[in-house]
């Protein structure tokens, strides 16, 4: 039998940016512009996204395709006899399984705040009474793991029925959805009385703020958040590459999912900012802002529920688009790996991530004892740091050397596939930069993630 194929050209583009596109693009980037001084930093960033993210993507792109596997087996097919690039698919494996592990609790959190949303269940409470509604929530491990299950349902039936008529079909509507919400929500956002200051603050390029932060920070930052928009480096993109034909050359195909992803970003911005202004509330960063800042705006602004309700739907395919490209990922590892039938592979995985994300819903009540990463912080954290700070940075350096050394797969193949089909065609020229200055660029995102976090 001969591999899957996804049935459209969309259907590749809006996988790959449903991947891509997480929770991070929303309560952590419009967060960080505010930070770094507004437009200046979304310029750096679109810069790095350019010279670092891109490249990136069109290596696993091209891994995939030229290999026709999934990431356990790709370096098996490409790699020189007796080296050992194949260890990194293993461990592109193992951080699909821990990504797995926090992002369906948080995916299981969004579909919560949903149902809690539409059905009037915040609608009236005060500020105070809303956090209080947010611990309660994360108390209450129960109805955690009842969501988490919801979500890793959802995964296994959407994966098991097929890649063109499950995971293709499902994700185009709810990519589709997404898009359109997201600009209802902005258009909503940009008529609040005081929502222009937000604006002004959020994409006005502001030298004041860029002085006391420092360009260089600013830089880095932009850098960071470049690297790991994309989620590249874990196998996901390789998968969707296996799956597509030689019509298009990859760095069209890169380009357009790198402007969905970063469409996806600004707006969200576009949505918070000018609601946080005009309701004088701190834009703050992370679970805060969607869970407690949020829903306070939406009881107070007309019509907040159908609002309030929409951004959570918004929210929910955020989370669930990475959550089940990811399964797609895993579960065809496992099938190339062990021979296994699509079916086999779903139920069996969906099970395994079960169990193994039950002590990320625990780690907010049964388990908040154990503190891994210091004071305050949980199991989710750790797995998130293993994930975002070791196993991304580090497999996109092996993608990187893999495809632009000899010893690798070697810098002609790659460049003979990259730029096999119609579209934009990268340049031999390049290479000097791809061999050289963008494994410096991915170690120094390793090291600076690893300082940040111990320096806390």
């Amino acid at each position: 039998m001969g591999r899957e194929k996804l049935g459209s050209r969309l259907g590749f583009i809006l996988l790959s940016a449903g991947c891509a596109i997480g929770i991070g693009n929303v309560w952590k980037f419009p967060y960080i512009v505010g930070q770094n001084g507004g437009g200046i930093f979304v310029v750096i960033y679109l810069i790095f996204l350019a010279i670092l993210g891109i490249p990136v993507m069109t290596m696993e792109f091209a891994l995939g395709r030229a290999s026709q596997k999934s990431p356990i087996k790709m370096y098996q097919e490409l790699e020189p006899k007796g080296t050992y690039w194949h260890i990194h698919g293993k461990a592109a494996l193992i951080g699909s399984y821990l990504l797995m592990m926090f992002y369906t609790t948080v995916a299981g959190w969004m579909i919560r705040y949903f149902v809690s949303t539409a059905s009037g269940e915040l609608s009236g409470l005060n500020a105070s009474e809303i956090g209080a509604k947010f611990e309660s929530v994360l108390a209450n491990a129960p109805m955690m793991i009842l969501f988490l299950a919801i979500v890793m349902g959802t995964a296994v039936l959407v994966c098991s029925i097929g890649l063109k008529n499950g995971l293709e079909r499902v994700t185009k509507v709810m990519m589709s959805a997404l898009i359109v919400i997201m600009i209802v929500l902005a258009i909503n956002s940009f008529f609040m009385k005081g929502g222009r200051e937000g604006l002004a603050f959020y994409l006005k390029p502001n030298f004041e703020e860029v002085k006391k932060v420092g360009i260089g920070s600013i830089v880095v930052n932009a850098m960071n958040q470049a690297f790991f928009t994309l989620s590249i480096g874990m196998g996901a993109m390789a998968i969707f590459g296996s799956y597509i034909g030689k019509e298009r050359a990859l760095l069209s195909e890169s380009v357009n999912v790198a402007l969905l992803d970063t469409f996806v970003a600004i707006s969200s911005g576009l949505i918070i900012f000018p609601a946080c202004f005009a309701y004088g509330v701190d834009v703050d960063s992370g679970p805060r802002l969607i869970f407690i800042t949020l829903p306070n705006i939406f009881n107070n602004i007309p019509l907040g529920r159908l609002w309030g309700s929409l951004f959570f739907v918004f929210m929910s395919f955020a989370a669930l688009s990475t959550v089940l490209a990811v399964f797609e990922e895993i579960s065809a590892c496992t099938e190339d790996q062990f021979g296994w039938s699509r079916k086999k592979s779903c139920a069996i995985n969906g099970i395994l991530i079960f169990v193994l994300s039950i002590p990320c819903c625990l780690g907010f009540n049964v388990l908040s004892g154990f503190q891994p990463m210091g004071e305050g912080s949980s199991i989710l954290d750790l797995e998130d740091f293993i994930v975002s700070n070791i196993i991304l940075p580090l497999g996109s350096l092996s993608v990187i050397l893999f495809c632009a050394t000899k010893k690798g797969w070697g810098w002609e193949n790659y460049l003979n596939e990259v730029n096999t089909g119609k579209g934009m065609k990268l340049k031999g020229f390049v290479k000097g930069y791809f061999s050289y200055i963008l494994p410096v660029l991915v170690i120094f995102v390793f090291v600076i993630g690893i300082i940040r976090t111990f320096a806390k």
